[in-house]
This record gives C-alpha cells, sequence and structure tokens, in this order.
C-alpha cells in the first residue's frame, strides 16, 4: 500500500474497489482527442476508476477519508453497469497494518455518491449493518439532506442503503469542518454538497479535491465531469483552490485515479513529484 507522510500526519491508500466507467462521461465536453492522450481508455471507451480510500493517521487518530464501493452489495447488472472489476477489501487493507474496522475514528465524506458510500454498510444476514460502528461519519449538511431526500436525477447513487443504517453516526456541517491539521470545505459542483479536504502540519500541504479533480488529468479548471450536477460551480471551485496552491509545494491526493496516488505540479503543469498506484 502506497504512503505519504504531511509533516507528522500519515497517509496510506487502501483497497476500496475498482470501476471502469465511459471516459466521455468523466470527461464531459472535453474532445476523446484531447483527454485520451491523459488518461488512456480500452477499446470500449472506458476508463479504469479505483475506488479507494485514504487512511489518515494523526495524534492517536485513524481517519478515513471515503469508505469504498463496498463489497457484495451490488447486483449482477451493476456490477457489469459500473464496470467494476473489484470490490473493497478495505478491512484486509485495514488487517495488513494491524487495525480493524472498528479502530476507525472518523469517516470524512467529501460526498456520498454510492461508490464513494458504498463501503459504510454491508449486508450481513439480509441487514445492512454499519461497518465503522464507532466512527463519526462527517459530510455537508446539505449533502446529508439530498442523500436522505434525492431528486429525480440523485436517486440513481443516494441509495438508502448506504445511509439508514449510519444515521446515527453523522455529524453534518456546515461551510467548513476542522479536526487538527484536517480542514474540509464545503465546495459544491460535482453534487451540490460537495467538499474538498486539506491537511497542513510542519509547513507541508495536501489538497484532496475528491470528484473536482478525480484523477490527474482533470487539472485543467475546464475539464469537468458530465456527471457534476453544477459544472459552473466545479470550475469556479477549481479555480479557486488551484489559485490557492500556486506557488505552495503542495501535494495533490486522488481516490480515482488509476495511475497516480498523488501529485504536485510545476507551474507550468508538468508533474514535479509523484506517488504512483501500484497495480
Amino acid at each position: 500500500m502506497e504512503t505519504l507522510k504531511i509533516g507528522r500526519v500519515k497517509l496510506t491508500w487502501l483497497s476500496g474497489g475498482v470501476t471502469n466507467l465511459d471516459g466521455g462521461a468523466m470527461f464531459g465536453v472535453v474532445p476523446k482527442a484531447l483527454w485520451s492522450k491523459r488518461y488512456p481508455p480500452n477499446d470500449k471507451n472506458l476508463i479504469e476508476l479505483p475506488t479507494d480510500p485514504i487512511l489518515i493517521q494523526m495524534e492517536g487518530k485513524n481517519i478515513l477519508v471515503e469508505a469504498g464501493l463496498g463489497k457484495g452489495k451490488l447486483s449482477e447488472k451493476q456490477l457489469r453497469n459500473f464496470g467494476v472489476t473489484a470490490e473493497s477489501d478495505v478491512e484486509g487493507s485495514l488487517q495488513h497494518i494491524g487495525l480493524t474496522p472498528e479502530d476507525i475514528n472518523y469517516v470524512l465524506m467529501t460526498h456520498m455518491h454510492n461508490d464513494h458510500v458504498g463501503g459504510l454498510t454491508k449486508l450481513e444476514d439480509g441487514i445492512y449493518k454499519s461497518v465503522f460502528p464507532n466512527a463519526k461519519i462527517i459530510t455537508t449538511t446539505i449533502e446529508w439532506d439530498e442523500m436522505r431526500n434525492p431528486n429525480i436525477r440523485s436517486k440513481s447513487t443516494y441509495w438508502k442503503e448506504n445511509w439508514e443504517p449510519i444515521q446515527s453516526q453523522v455529524i453534518p456541517f456546515d461551510e467548513k469542518w476542522s479536526l487538527g491539521a484536517i480542514t474540509m470545505h464545503h465546495t459544491g459542483g460535482h453534487s451540490n454538497g460537495h467538499s474538498i479536504l486539506i491537511i497542513e502540519d510542519e509547513g507541508e500541504m495536501a489538497i484532496h479535491m475528491a470528484d473536482l479533480m478525480p484523477t490527474h488529468a482533470h487539472k485543467n479548471p475546464l475539464w469537468v465531469m458530465a456527471y457534476d450536477d453544477y459544472p459552473m460551480d466545479s470550475i469556479a471551485a477549481k479555480e479557486k483552490w488551484g489559485t490557492y496552491a500556486a506557488n505552495k509545494d503542495v501535494w495533490f491526493t486522488f481516490y480515482h485515479d488509476a495511475f497516480y496516488r498523488a501529485v504536485k505540479w510545476g507551474t507550468d503543469g508538468q508533474i514535479l513529484n509523484s506517488i504512483k498506484r501500484v497495480k
């Protein structure tokens, strides 16, 4: 498992599953001739997109960013439609480093689409239960409200089985939430309640743009997904936080990238440093 240190804060990528989705949907109005050079598709125009949570360890706390795709919850049709080639093995990843799901203190949900939130619950004896029973689950108030009352578009990704078993654990916030070196900021864009994370410690910084920048190939502010509910908000947020990161020695971390766990870009947009995903 790949790791990254931000000051005294340790990040470890876990195995949360792998999907394969239409490349055109992932890059919206960007022509294939452009995006395919940076993120090549297969012969069916599908691109590989892991769903790998990040374990953050700091000050004796174990904190997950996102929860993975989940395991044993999708039908054969759903597995096929989402191009799932691997389901979650977050529990196995935790076991590898001497932890259990019960050891997780917080789960930070940038948003609650199925490919991020599926790993919060599991099916046991016909009943959905919390995977991380001792964790506080953090997300925005807007996201939590829509999760429970989806609209005609969002009901395809906000599912009851992913929120009913964990509703007593959820702590929603409005614009900003902080814990030590971590700050979550509401951005909107990909979903109305979408948020990002910033980690700062000992003069070092990482920014997790979540699905505003699902892969390294989405660095350009205009390269946004067709899945985004509010694309202009996505563009504005990418410009805002890109400006914030300019001239800083910042790591950008990813949940969906098949090639990189984290990168540092130079002022010319070239990758200066990276942590590659080991397949």
